[in-house]
């Protein structure tokens, strides 16, 4: 299965769809350390995206997966507020750019790790954070480990996808007895200690969309 743009346009929706679904129960989670608006800056979010893929301004289908996340991306930073728009849309623009362009083969189950890897970069950039933050970045990695790992064992992008999923979850399970030492949540210190960081479950939500949207692919081939 290689990443073309039907597959970018469905995880995208599939992330909107989690979004709306999930956004209360992540407002809460930001309600405990954060400003309290998780849920719904990404609510904003993603409604907006879907305004331009369901609208004429549209990116073409030609113009290949990246450009239309890369769209997403920039969506993403000019709609959302606080820091979840800024990390989000570099990381989907970073996503993107990794992607080849049109005329070029897509990217296969590999050429997808090294676009999400590129997310991660942007995203650890941007927020200088690290693994044990208590952030984005302590789903990000796990999800992105467990994906290369199961390609590197040969697995094809659904089972790799499934895989990023599961590690993404974890990791955002094991945010909950860290100390948050960025953003607005490490102002609490040990007080952060006991409390799911809100990032990484939409983090973790953004990677299940994925596995969900491979898994419905691979079903209908």
């Amino acid at each position: 299965m290689d990443v073309d743009t039907r597959l970018a346009e469905d995880w995208v929706r599939a992330i909107a769809a989690a979004v709306e679904r999930e956004h209360e129960r992540l407002t809460e989670l930001d309600s405990a350390i954060g400003d309290g608006d998780h849920g719904s800056n990404l609510r904003r979010g993603f409604a907006a995206v879907l305004a331009v893929l369901d609208s004429p301004d549209a990116p073409a289908p030609d113009g290949g997966p990246g450009a239309l996340l890369t769209r997403t991306g920039s969506t993403l930073i000019s709609k959302v507020g606080g820091a979840s728009g800024p990390l989000y849309g570099k990381a989907f623009r970073a996503i993107g750019a990794a992607l080849p362009p049109p005329g070029q083969p897509p990217a296969d189950a590999a050429g997808l790790g090294e676009a999400l890897a590129a997310g991660l970069r942007a995203v650890r950039d941007l927020g200088r954070a690290a693994p044990g933050d208590k952030t984005v970045v302590d789903a990000w990695t796990p999800a992105l480990d467990a994906y290369r790992e199961a390609v590197a064992a040969g697995a094809g992008l659904p089972e790799a996808a499934a895989a990023a999923a599961g590690g993404a979850e974890r990791g955002a399970r094991d945010t909950e007895p860290l100390q948050a030492r960025k953003g607005r949540a490490s102002y609490l210190g040990p007080r952060s200690i006991g409390h799911r960081d809100p990032g990484a479950a939409s983090t973790a939500l953004l990677f299940r969309a994925l596995a969900d949207t491979t898994a419905a692919r691979a079903a209908e081939d």
